[in-house]
């Protein structure tokens, strides 16, 4: 009779060996589809490739393929690149760990990662996602549950890693801040949120990441709107930044020195942008620029229609008229530290020649006085790389010239937005600009008639998102 079954008995102990099969022998031609089932098996273990392997037992992934590898104490300090196919104990006893995950992955790669000690929820395992997705959101992922157990495997570029066996996991959180408002651009992995008018910034999750400074704080920069001009040139709108060293390391100007990031929580912060003040013989200074605890001050006009024609003071003052009393309006008021501006410059008195008026302070330089040759130039305004890339903001106004024959010119407006002062035509009347718009400069000195406005302000936000 035929055999068509192989029985227990019918295969001795030990008699099936390696030198049995010829290369390529046993290959998926051999057997129909689901010919070996986990009830043919028995619970044998049998090594494959280097790896035990359960044949007939209901074990887990983790259990059949996993490379297992010796535990892994965290030192807060470095991290670990996990490898497909391998998995990791992590003992947090003393601190937190970042495990990372491979920088390219193929569908089925899978990771293992076990909680040694227990102590996840004390100090967290951070997964970074290495570029990928995981769970299908750009977030990396945070395990804070004590004993947490855990089997990533790769999909696709829309869902990346997912989860696919997980024991005392608790929720995913994402590591970052997720925040809405204003005119949102990115520079590489940092959101840069700029308000160039009134509006908010809607923070709607907070990170649980490390470090936590970034996970909880934004850096800034406020600036107000810059002071109308009259006979001085008007103050910029008060500056004030943060460091740059919690969001991306950028370059700021030396008022952002020291100064950190601000803590922010899952809520609503209204953001004024302070305008550009108007300008005339009586020039009004600009408007305060606000967001959450930061307030910047509006820049100084001058009055040039009173007897007195000095500077008033602001975030950065007015330079003072030419004629009279005439020293420059203060700038840094109220007072902040680092300061927000400088003072504008004095005019000159009334003597046989020239009769110069002050230029108005700019961010990081007081306001030139007025002299002889049209050198009472707006203070030069800070330069900060916030947005990615260096732009320079809050340059005080030029004063404007003089009508005597031969007229002196205009002076010109400090770097950052600054207006020049104005020419005097053949019938004495000036022009000069304004200060540029959203950048708080001063706008330049116009002598008579209307003035020039300062520039509008600009609130801007930047934080880690990835």
């Amino acid at each position: 009779m035929a055999i068509n079954k192989v029985g227990s008995k019918g295969i001795e102990d030990g008699s099936v060996a390696t030198a049995d099969f010829a290369p390529g022998t046993v290959s998926s031609d051999k057997l129909q589809d689901n010919a070996v089932t986990n009830s043919k098996l028995t619970n044998t273990t049998v090594t494959l490739a280097g790896q035990s392997v359960t044949l007939g037992a209901s074990a887990t992934l983790a259990n059949k393929f996993v490379d297992w590898q010796s535990v892994i104490t965290a030192d807060g300090s470095t991290g670990t690149t996990a490898v497909s196919g391998q998995g990791y104990f992590i003992d947090t006893t003393s601190a937190a760990h970042t495990i990372t995950l491979p920088v390219s992955a193929s569908r089925g790669d899978f990771i293992a990662i076990k909680d040694y000690a227990g102590t996840f929820a004390t100090n967290n395992l951070t997964i970074a996602r290495n570029g990928h997705n995981i769970q299908g959101v750009a977030n990396d992922s945070l395990i804070t549950t004590n004993r947490a157990s855990l089997v990533l495997v790769y999909v696709d570029s829309t869902k990346g890693w997912l989860y696919w066996e997980e024991h005392n996991v608790g929720e995913l959180v994402p590591t970052f801040i997720t925040a809405t408002g204003g005119t949102v651009t990115e520079s590489g992995d940092y959101k840069i949120h700029t308000f160039t008018g009134d509006g908010c910034f809607v923070v709607s999750s907070l990170g649980c990441g490390i470090p936590c400074a970034q996970a909880s704080t934004v850096d800034y920069m406020v600036v107000a709107g810059g002071g109308g001009g009259a006979g001085g040139g008007g103050g910029a709108g008060g500056y004030r930044e943060s460091s740059g060293t919690t969001h991306g390391c950028y370059t700021v100007s030396p008022l952002g020195s020291g100064v950190p990031a601000l803590p922010v929580s899952a809520t609503t912060y209204p953001v004024t942008v302070g305008g550009g003040g108007t300008g005339g013989c009586d020039s009004n200074p600009g408007s305060n620029s606000v967001f959450s605890t930061i307030t910047s001050t509006g820049g100084g006009g001058q009055n040039d229609c009173a007897p007195d024609r000095e500077g008033k003071p602001g975030g950065s003052g007015g330079g003072g008229g030419g004629n009279r009393s005439n020293s420059g309006g203060s700038g840094n008021t109220p007072p902040v530290s680092p300061p927000q501006g400088n003072n504008g410059g004095p005019g000159q008195a009334p003597g046989p020649s020239y009769v110069g008026a002050g230029g108005g302070g700019g961010a990081t330089q007081t306001g030139f006085p007025g002299m002889p040759g049209g050198s009472s130039n707006g203070g030069n305004g800070a330069t900060s790389s916030i947005t990615g890339s260096p732009v320079t903001r809050a340059g005080g106004g030029g004063g404007s010239g003089d009508n005597r024959s031969p007229a002196w010119p205009g002076s010109i407006g400090g770097s950052g937005g600054g207006g020049t002062g104005g020419t005097p035509d053949s019938g004495g009347n000036t022009t000069g600009t304004s200060g540029s718009a959203n950048t708080g400069g001063g706008a330049g000195g116009k002598g008579v008639g209307s003035g020039n406005a300062g520039g509008k302000g600009i609130v801007i936000i930047r934080y880690k998102f990835q």
